[in-house]
């Protein structure tokens, strides 16, 4: 008899079955039902085949596995070339710079703002912000990263306006829809990023203690050089052609001086680097594939953007904009990490029956597919207010008291939620090779970076000291849903009651922030969603029929129907 010879077969302990297909190849505009609506109903429907298009590169598996290997292959800092002279640069693995690309050249980079290529006091098109902010709603689903510099580039560009000569030098190069790594002079790129850098050592939240100095080189005022000495504790995308800094300026006869806003390019004139030290690059807990650095300006040139000591007021417009990016970003990553729960458990098979199947399983992902939906809501109608702001002063004040409000509580869900989708997943959501995790590790910075929770709340009670009248557009808008809603009603008379004793509020401002969100999110639903969206949203969020986490919706809520809105179609 012949002797059994062994083959790996005879080893191969099982196949691999019960596991779901990988979640790409899908086109994240169409498939998102909640999107297609909202970018429709905020004034961007003309948008709708562009970033149909865009769906489709973004949702791709190329585009998703770009994503996974630039957070797997970090920023390295080359601080020296190999001959011993100073580089201060930063490389970054080819998957970094082809999303890059792809971002700008859906123009997610400034694309709210071409209309200034027919000059500076041109209108902008209707919609435009709102266009550009669902692609980056997609796009930060795959990769989160590398939209800072893209965020930042479009949000200096209202920061420029305050100074036309910098803004006709610079918007143009601004507004190419190429993306160009080469590290060289802007005025030879075919397209250009721009940063800012504010926080330091000791100052932080508080720039006015920044110790930076900024010294004219022939007489200063606004558009001139100044040398700029100091640091900045966070710097991010130092590899950005410019960037905007916050510097103080010397008092000259009693005149000007104060902290001031310069626009400081990475090569000087003569076509030399500027004297920017990339001291090292930030190890932090998520945002892998930014590079944020720690640096030193050794009498670095900028150039100043308005008036001096009129710093602060001229950097929070890009601020402003960067805010309301990081509460939609924020959604978007609420979005995928929903997307990828319903998916996994459309397929899991425990107990004989699908995860999704599971009553207990569905309550938890109908949960987190409200809140997603809430925070999208919410902050495009804030985006809604950005691009009509310039026309209508309601408009105007909406966006003065909802931007930090949405970008104070959409940011601050986040965290909790990305956790319990990715618990959704078992042990396949707690490994690298999978987005779930980068997505959790991710979702802080957006509550940390430009202005942190409290930061936020202080913003709301601060704009409305100066422009009490605000709050009546507030509630006139949050007043278009009264009477859809008991408990929504209930709500908006609280928070009106809340506001009674304006004089006692900072000290439960959060409370108060969380609670103008909330019912704001609830109007929009309320007039724009489907009833079971609304009245399960309200019934929870304003009523309180609900725990302290996610999957405790109550008996009547139409859980089926809200997961299957969820589902990537």
């Amino acid at each position: 008899m012949d002797k059994h010879v062994e083959t790996p077969a005879d080893f191969a302990t099982h196949e691999v079955f019960n596991q779901p297909p990988p979640l790409e190849d899908v086109n994240l505009f169409t498939a998102d039902k909640a999107l297609r609506e909202t970018v429709k109903r905020e004034g961007a429907g003309d948008a709708e085949a562009s970033l149909t298009a865009f769906g489709k590169i973004v949702g791709s598996a190329e585009t998703i596995d770009l994503g996974r290997q630039a957070n797997a292959y970090l920023p390295v800092l080359k601080s020296f070339d190999r001959f011993g002279h100073r580089a201060d640069r930063v490389e970054f693995h080819p998957s970094y710079h082809k999303l890059m690309a792809i971002s700008v050249a859906q123009g997610l980079h400034g694309s709210p703002w071409d209309h200034l290529k027919d000059g500076l006091a041109a209108k902008p098109k209707p919609g435009a912000v709102v266009a550009r902010l669902a692609g980056t709603y997609m796009m930060t689903q795959v990769e989160a990263g590398h939209g800072c510099p893209i965020t930042m580039t479009n949000a200096a560009v209202p920061a420029l306006l305050f100074q036309p000569s910098l803004a006709k030098e610079w918007i143009p190069r601004i507004l190419s829809r190429e993306y160009d790594e080469r590290f060289i002079p802007a005025a030879e790129k075919r397209g250009v990023t721009l940063g800012m850098g504010m926080t330091e050592k000791q100052g932080g939240t508080d720039v006015r203690a920044n110790t930076t100095e900024a010294v004219p080189v022939n007489g200063g005022g606004p558009g001139a050089e100044y040398r700029i000495t100091g640091h900045k504790w966070f710097f991010s995308a130092p590899m950005c052609d410019a960037f905007l800094v916050l510097a103080q300026a010397p008092s000259l006869n009693g005149k000007g001086g104060g902290i001031s806003c310069f626009l400081m390019p990475r090569f000087t004139p003569d076509g030399e680097p500027n004297a920017i030290r990339i001291q090292r690059l930030k190890d932090k807990v998520g945002n892998k594939s930014n590079a944020s650095s720690e640096v030193e300006f050794q009498a670095a040139s900028g150039w100043l953007i308005g008036e001096e000591g009129r710093g602060v007021r001229n950097i929070i417009e890009m601020a402003t904009y960067t805010r309301l990016d990081c509460a939609v970003a924020t959604a978007g990553m609420m979005r995928q990490a929903v997307s990828q729960a319903v998916h996994h458990c459309s397929y899991r098979t425990v107990f004989q029956k699908k995860l999704i199947d599971q009553p207990l399983m569905a309550n938890v992902l109908a949960d987190l597919a409200l809140e997603t939906e809430a925070a999208t809501a919410l902050s495009f109608r804030v985006a809604r207010a950005f691009d009509r702001a310039h026309e209508d002063e309601a408009e105007a004040a909406f966006r003065r008291i909802m931007t930090p409000v949405a970008k104070y509580w959409v940011c601050k869900r986040a965290p909790n939620l990305a956790y319990e989708a990715m618990e959704c997943l078992g042990g396949n959501g707690y490994v690298e090779e999978g987005i779930a995790g980068r997505i959790y590790r991710e979702m802080p910075v957006n509550a940390i970076w430009e202005g942190s929770g409290n930061v936020m709340c202080l913003d709301v009670l601060r704009a409305l000291m100066r422009e009490p009248q605000a709050l009546d557009v507030v509630f006139a808008e949050l007043d278009k849903a009264k009477g859809a809603n008991a408990a929504y009603d209930g709500a908006l008379d609280a928070l009106k009651e809340a506001f009674a004793d304006f004089g006692s509020l900072e000290g439960r401002s959060r409370q108060v922030v969380e609670q103008m969100a909330k019912v704001a999110a609830g109007s929009v639903l309320l007039q724009h969603a489907p009833s079971f969206v609304s009245d399960a949203y309200c019934q929870t969020r304003l009523g309180r029929d609900w725990g302290d986490l996610y999957g405790t919706l109550p008996a009547g809520a139409d859980i089926a129907a809200i997961v299957e809105r969820a589902r990537v179609a």
